[in-house]
């Protein structure tokens, strides 16, 4: 998740917007933000984030990097309206897809390979390249 630690610092209530589908984490950061004085918002889908980011009020975007179904262009637009946003790179978009593939398959290569529709040795190459070990 990415935050500015600035924007905590204030001393103010802060509303903190949590993108994640990871409910344990997303739990855990609300809790620890709910005990410094902050009010952070749950959002579980990248509809619901868009959402909750557009509407006034949102003080921090705290967004899990690999929320699946995210449209990079749109938070880029969201959070720099007067400047056109770049598209995404191949790679950034590959391992985003294959962390999110490995979290769907709990770590198991071997269907994950199948599901990707790539050779499983293609596959753990591109967990090394990522990092995703």
């Amino acid at each position: 998740m990415v935050m500015s630690a600035s924007s905590l610092a204030t001393g103010r209530q802060l509303a903190i917007l949590i993108a994640s589908d990871r409910e344990t984490l997303t739990r855990s950061v609300a809790e620890a933000l709910r005990s410094q004085g902050h009010y952070p918002i749950i959002q579980e889908t990248p509809a619901g984030a868009a959402d909750a980011l557009a509407a006034p009020g949102v003080d921090v975007l705290m967004l899990d990097s690999d929320f699946p179904g995210i449209d990079w262009s749109q938070v880029r637009a969201a959070l720099t309206p007067d400047r056109p946003s770049l598209p995404e790179s191949l790679d950034a978009v590959e391992r985003r897809h294959i962390a999110a593939t490995l979290r769907y398959t709990r770590g198991n290569r071997r269907n994950a390979a199948q599901l990707l529709g790539i050779a499983r040795s293609t596959l753990l190459a591109k967990i090394r390249k990522y990092g995703l070990e």
